[in-house]
């Protein structure tokens, strides 16, 4: 018997899903009424579930399913639509898009996504929240440049104080919250052991990648999107890329891979011996953040603090 599949598009307002081997496709709202309907259905017939990392829509519907016990895999968009055109499935709308979530189900069996903790989730949202104010902090700098009129200066300086104070205090409940975990907060002070991580990185990265440490080294490095993938096919050989993954998660160590390339010897020498082989900066760039994602992978794995021997 074809196992069973569930793809679900989330939106705002409402939830599309596809059902194989059914074939059945269906709408309901996303709310607590439709959401526990829905996963009433799909845990009395046992269906594997498919969504896509959507920026937030999913985390409330994934977390009911979590609590009813129903499998579900929450995937990259990128590779559900890479999936798409491979398999001729230009078109693009909510009911199309559960469908090929459901077909890339069957035909991929992503790996589920695991419970995350409370904790998890609290300090998730806490770094989500420090990055949106970040960009609106910078947002009034970048309006200062063009403002010339006294009293526009005068307002742009109060929002940015009144930023800078919602900052801290922010900072102040994410410190709280860690340290009420003995378990976060011994992860946090063996990755800021490592030289270029502070804690609100190491915070940052645990939130977006709960997954560190329980993984192997070609498995984090996917995961996070710095693995390099072959472009071959028959007598071409093409350039090694990267792509895909956890965005996220390369954002908040971009600048710490640089600060290590400076700082850290061992990853500094493979940046120059990179550039010596001709290799891009960003290609150069790309690849010691993947060596400062395996270390700190295989730190936590091995639960010890960093040494100058570990890189």
């Amino acid at each position: 018997m074809a196992e069973k599949v569930a793809g679900i598009d989330v939106a705002k307002n409402h939830l599309d899903v596809h059902l194989l081997p059914e074939g059945e496709s269906f709408r309901v709202a996303n709310d607590l009424d439709g959401q526990a309907d829905l996963i009433r259905r799909l845990g009395q017939n046992r269906y594997r579930v498919v969504v896509e990392s959507t920026g937030g829509y999913e985390t409330d519907l994934v977390a009911e399913l979590h609590a009813a016990a129903v499998a579900v895999a929450v995937v990259n968009p990128r590779q559900v639509r890479d999936f798409a055109r491979a398999t001729g499935r230009l078109a693009k709308t909510d009911r199309i898009d559960a469908m090929v979530l459901a077909t890339f189900a069957q035909a991929v069996r992503p790996r589920l996504t695991g419970v995350p903790d409370e904790i998890t989730l609290q300090i998730k949202a806490l770094v989500t929240r420090r990055r949106q104010l970040i960009q609106a902090r910078q947002a009034e700098v970048n309006h200062t440049e063009h403002a010339t009129l006294g009293t526009v200066v005068g307002s742009i300086e109060r929002m940015k104080k009144a930023l800078e104070k919602e900052l801290d205090w922010l900072e102040r409940q994410l410190r709280k919250v860690i340290e009420a975990s003995p378990l976060w907060q011994r992860k946090l002070e063996i990755l800021v052991s490592v030289p270029a991580i502070g804690e609100t990185t190491a915070a940052a990265v645990l939130a977006h990648l709960p997954e560190l440490g329980g993984f192997n080294r070609r498995e984090i490095a996917a995961m996070v999107g710095v693995a390099p993938l072959n472009r071959d096919s028959g007598m071409l050989r093409g350039k090694r890329t990267t792509g895909g993954g956890r965005a996220e998660v390369r954002r908040v160590l971009y600048m710490p891979t640089l600060v290590a390339i400076r700082h850290n010897p061992s990853i500094g020498q493979f940046y120059d011996h990179l550039l010596e082989q001709g290799k891009a900066k960003m290609t150069a760039i790309v690849a010691c953040m993947r060596k400062l994602v395996i270390l700190l992978n295989t730190l936590l794995r091995e639960n010890r603090y960093w040494k100058p021997k570990c890189t």
